[in-house]
């Protein structure tokens, strides 16, 4: 219990961390320095009023200095991190720390994307540029197979995997810009489906683009009729790809047997 504890407060720190990420990262800003401070008033936030989650609810999710309100994005996403530490840490807590380290920096780096990709419809390359390599690596040295526990993802499913996600999401970006006549499918999300696959292998690869197209196909539907958006509108894929990817860690062997039964029942 006072390991997942750690880890869950490990995690809030992190998520802290993200949030000064998410927020910087799209104006091309250092994430180092300066200190952390207001957007509003620009006034410099102290340690006391920088511990995650606690110090929106203590400030009652106002800035001390100027009392302008402050987004309750911060306590989410620092409270996504550090459960999403937590559930790791409970599904491959048992192996290498080396392995669940790698997996939270991997969470850590998927929910920045779902922010910033979510805000401004980009993805960093400052992110997926060098993880895709460090993915290869990882993937075939160290990483198991989400979908086989007991056997490591190596070199094959992690190459075929990096090739198979950059690799479809660059045929789909060319054939529909050819199509449709406009731009079907960013870099970004080409780039980050490169480095998803290394990870992941190639069945990481198709469960989560099924994923994030079940969850896009569904929201994006919803709000075309909820919101009135219209049918065509630009709709940034990469959210849904993230919450596709974390499927595929953390429930992927699950997942494909399930599916595999589906096939074997019908």
């Amino acid at each position: 219990m006072i390991l997942y504890i750690s880890i869950f407060i490990f995690g809030a720190l992190i998520g802290s961390f993200l949030n000064v990420c998410i927020y910087r990262l799209p104006q091309g800003l250092s994430i180092v320095t300066p200190s952390s401070r207001c957007t509003s008033c620009g006034a410099p936030i102290k340690f006391y009023d920088n511990i995650p989650i606690l110090s929106y609810m203590i400030l009652m999710g106002k800035c001390r200095a100027c009392k302008s309100k402050l987004s309750i994005r911060y306590p989410v996403i620092e409270l996504l991190n550090a459960v999403l530490y937590v559930v790791a840490l409970n599904r491959f807590g048992a192996g290498s720390p080396a392995v669940l380290l790698i997996y939270f920096i991997f969470i850590s780096a998927l929910i920045v994307i779902f922010f910033i990709d979510f805000d401004h419809q980009i993805i960093p390359d400052s992110i997926t540029l060098p993880g895709i390599p460090l993915a290869v690596v990882l993937g075939s040295a160290i990483l198991p197979d989400p979908f086989s526990r007991n056997e490591l993802l190596g070199i094959k499913s992690s190459v075929i995997g990096f090739l198979a996600g950059g690799g479809s999401f660059y045929l789909i970006a060319v054939m529909g810009k050819a199509i449709l006549k406009k731009e079907a499918m960013g870099g970004g999300d080409i780039k980050m489906m490169a480095m998803v696959g290394g990870l992941l292998g190639w069945k990481g690869v198709i469960l989560t683009t099924f994923m994030g197209s079940f969850l896009g196909s569904v929201i994006g539907v919803s709000l075309i009729i909820l919101k009135g958006r219209e049918w065509g509108a630009r709709i940034p894929f990469g959210p849904y790809l993230t919450a596709g990817a974390i499927v595929s860690l953390f429930w992927g062997q699950e997942v494909f047997h399930m599916w595999l039964r589906y096939l074997h029942a019908g």
